[in-house]
């Protein structure tokens, strides 16, 4: 079957009138050989593993790229073989050999070189887009990396750097999924005004995972196709389609008919709705996501305030959103590394007191009302949480003016500094501590795209400080610096950390082989049968 008659018959199943939004009457099973996913897609801005950082895009590099190596489905903490099949540390503890597993190719059938490897690091290096960051904690820049990775025979290539990290840590960069390994030949066949490729693979694949994408519609679905050739063997279903259902109510109503297989992003009271209906069941998954207040201490004066920082952690009804609000979909979390991770701070020193938040206010001489620029995700459970910060920042004068955006948008105003104050989610890029301090405590002088960057804080002290903590080799003093640099920040920063996720999935029952793990990538359709 041609790619056109795939998206045709794909499309067809999906967008027919039992799915239509406006008029879904009656049950219509899924086909049994297709993976139908009710979501929000909204914020992908591109499926190009050196450039995708947003949740729909994270989600798909899994099943469709390989790395290096990866993290255990079951326990992230564990690194494993992928499309290596062994490595050794060199002896100056900054080099790694890695075998290539002889056996892999990708879906183009092209086999799996060392020349893909350099290429993709080297590409995604080089493109310095937004996840580009996770790298240059190697030390690798565009003028470096080149001599940093290098080809020693046809199974064979070794990795160096110049960071003063060790081994374990460089292989737990090689699990992100910026780390994806990329088909050079049909990557080259793609490149245009030197862009790597880049404008291609925003809306296709070429990778050596469980699936390609066969379509990608923005804001409508994305459809992939399973790649037969998968190193790991062949998918156990033919085609997944992920689409987009902004309104939440849609996406219960879909799970429950049957009209669609799983449903992500749906409320509180829509779980517990469906937890009481037959042919469905709920998955509660813990997550490492964190969501957060970024403030812009660049915007004006008054958000550029410590004190303003300070007061805004005192008008936050953190329980009532973890417990009333979500109910289960969260719990109470601040600071930037989550549970599960070594070194997290699980004491909550926050709480809503208005009066004290008044006070800082005034003690620090900040004009009350004020009025805040507030971009939102156009999505649950975003727009609730804004609705109760809202509600509890305008009793100490502070109003929030809610501006639901689709999640692209509100991506790209953060990225450029164009926003005042927005909520956000973190999700770590791999499994270690640097990944989120190095996002949220990593900004000496603007030079790296991380989110300090964003909110405009410039921390040169910090940044030493972080830059130590990913050095020490012991691991019981190195847990003790990320717990110091958390309370850094707890202490004072444009940040205010309130809940960790607890992604609840809704199924058909009849689905088996779902998985789902700790870090946000780990989503896997591979081995999902009906």
């Amino acid at each position: 079957m041609s790619l056109a008659q795939t998206r045709s018959r794909l499309l067809g199943a999906i967008f027919g009138a039992s799915l239509a939004l406006g008029a879904v009457a009656a049950h219509a099973d899924t086909p049994p050989n297709v993976l139908v996913v009710a979501q929000s897609i909204d914020d992908a801005v591109s499926f190009d593993p050196a450039e995708g950082f947003e949740l729909t895009t994270v989600q798909s590099f899994n099943n469709l790229y390989q790395r290096l190596v990866q993290t255990n489905r079951d326990d992230a903490t564990k690194i494993e073989p992928a499309l290596a099949s062994a490595w050794e540390a060199g002896a100056d503890g900054k080099s790694l050999t890695l075998a290539l597993d002889g056996k892999a190719a990708f879906a183009s059938g092209n086999p799996v070189r060392p020349e893909d490897v350099i290429f993709s690091l080297s590409r995604a290096v080089k493109l310095n887009k937004a996840p580009a960051f996770i790298l240059n904690e190697l030390g690798w820049t565009a003028e470096t990396v080149d001599k940093a990775i290098e080809k020693i025979d046809d199974s064979h290539v070794k990795l160096t750097w110049s960071a003063d990290v060790g081994p374990a840590f460089a292989l737990a960069i090689l699990t992100a999924p910026i780390a994806s390994v990329v088909d050079e030949k049909v990557v080259a066949a793609a490149v245009k005004d030197g862009d790597f490729g880049n404008d291609w693979l925003k809306t296709h694949s070429a990778g050596s995972g469980a699936f390609v994408i066969a379509t990608y519609t923005a804001h409508e679905a994305l459809v992939l196709q399973a790649n037969k050739r998968a190193p790991g063997g062949a998918p156990k279903l033919e085609n997944v389609i992920i689409r987009n259902v902004p309104d939440v109510g849609a996406r219960r109503l879909l799970i429950e008919q049957g009209d669609a297989d799983i449903a992500r992003g749906l409320s509180a009271d829509q779980i517990d709705a469906l937890t009481k209906v037959k042919g469905v069941k709920v998955l509660a998954v813990p997550s490492a996501r964190t969501d957060y207040l970024l403030i812009n201490s660049k915007a004006n004066a008054t958000l550029g305030n410590p004190a303003f920082w300070e007061a805004a952690r005192y008008l936050v009804d953190y329980e009532g959103i973890a417990k009333d609000l979500l109910r289960g979909q969260s719990q109470v979390h601040q600071a930037f590394l989550p549970v599960g991770f070594p070194g997290a701070l699980t004491d909550t020193p926050f709480k809503l007191d208005v009066e004290k938040a008044k006070k800082i206010l005034a003690d620090a001489k900040i004009a009350v009302p004020v009025k805040v620029e507030f971009p939102v995700f156009n999505d649950q459970p975003f727009l609730s949480i804004a609705q109760s910060l809202q509600s509890t920042f305008a009793k100490a004068g502070i109003d929030l003016d809610i501006q639901p955006g689709v999640a692209s948008d509100i991506y790209a105003k953060g990225r450029s500094g164009n926003y005042q104050v927005t909520l956000r989610y973190w999700i770590p890029d791999y499994f270690d501590p640097h990944s989120n301090a190095s996002a949220f405590a990593i900004n000496k002088d603007n030079s790296a795209n991380t989110v300090a960057k964003q909110a405009g804080w410039v921390i040169p002290k910090l940044t030493d400080e972080t830059l130590a903590a990913v050095k020490e080799q012991d691991p019981a003093k190195r847990a003790t610096l990320y717990q110091d640099l958390q309370r850094e920040v707890q202490k004072s920063s444009p940040y205010v950390f309130i809940l960790q996720g607890s992604d609840q999935v809704v199924l058909r029952d009849n689905l088996k082989g779902y998985k789902q793990g700790l870090n946000a990538d780990q989503v896997y359709y591979d081995r999902v049968e009906k």
